[in-house]
């Protein structure tokens, strides 16, 4: 173990971060998974990686970059440091209207075009956090095909940076503050609860398949099986022009001809890209891949 782990310093109650150590930090942040820490956003570095200096001994910035680039054990505080730095405030069944769209206007229009073609559906969460998007969409699925879906083959994608919240995904067991937008009936027949506790049911966790990607990897990203749909939502709001148009052109390679994007309702593609077609609900914004 490097000697970096094994220091003891007094440190003082607050770690202030130097101009010089926040461009580096906020350049190997960005070199390794595109999200992009503006200048005014400083604080964020300061405020959300102090601990892991404490935790690590370590007296400044400096010293965790290094360690960063060149400790023997940089891989697993690699994976710390996208911890960190993301955010993974969701819930189920967020942005009721947008869902709404989703269900009955699109959902519904390529259910009716896999009925024709093999009842093979392929949908991609990219940015999935602790799960509440991709369940919440395998439970919108089951609530539209019903006993219907057994002669299916359908596969809902879930992808996010950080293997923790990954892990928790998995498990599939929440709090009742994440079901506070989920109507009751629909809490009552996809959920087993329990004291505070509710647990997925094993019929919505059986169409989710999850994994560890980075969007900025076009190798991981042309590995996702192409999809019908995909979801992107309060996501691309982390990067810079650039990133955002390495990752939207992903998502246009994905997605099969006639496939719909659904990014966050604060979102646009304006000065992105206009290789989709804008689809105008109200309230809400489906980019469609033209055929």
């Amino acid at each position: 173990m490097s000697s970096l782990f094994s220091k003891t310093i007094s440190l003082g109650k607050d770690l202030k971060i130097t101009d010089q150590e926040f461009t580096n930090l906020r350049d190997f942040i960005y070199a390794e998974c595109g999200i992009y820490v503006a200048d005014n956003r400083k604080y964020l570095i300061e405020n959300r990686l102090g601990n892991r200096l404490k935790k690590l001994n370590l007296k400044n910035f400096d010293e965790y970059y290094n360690l960063l680039r060149f400790d023997v054990s940089r891989s697993a505080e690699i994976k710390r440091l996208f911890e960190v730095i993301t955010t993974n405030e969701t819930s189920f069944y967020r942005n009721p209207p947008q869902l709404q769209v989703f269900q009955q206007e699109i959902l519904s229009e390529v259910l009716a075009g896999c009925r024709r073609n093999g009842r093979r559906l392929r949908i991609w969460s990219a940015g999935c956090s602790t799960g509440e998007e991709p369940y919440t969409i395998s439970m919108i699925v089951h609530e539209l095909l019903r006993t219907e879906i057994a002669a299916w083959d359908i596969r809902i994608t879930a992808n996010d940076l950080s293997e923790r919240v990954l892990d928790s995904a998995r498990r599939g067991v929440y709090n009742d503050y994440t079901l506070r937008s989920t109507p009751p009936e629909i809490a009552s027949r996809y959920f087993d609860s329990e004291e505070g506790q509710n647990k997925i049911k094993s019929e919505v966790k059986r169409l989710v398949s999850f994994g560890q990607i980075n969007l900025k990897d076009r190798m991981q990203l042309k590995r996702v099986e192409r999809s019908q749909i995909i979801f992107c939502r309060n996501v691309i709001i982390y990067f810079d022009d650039a990133m955002k148009k390495h990752v939207i052109n992903a998502f246009y390679d994905n997605l099969l001809p006639g496939g719909y994007l659904i990014i966050g309702h604060s979102e646009s593609l304006h000065n992105i890209t206009r290789a989709f077609k804008p689809i105008h609900y109200p309230g809400s914004i489906i980019y469609k891949k033209e055929e």
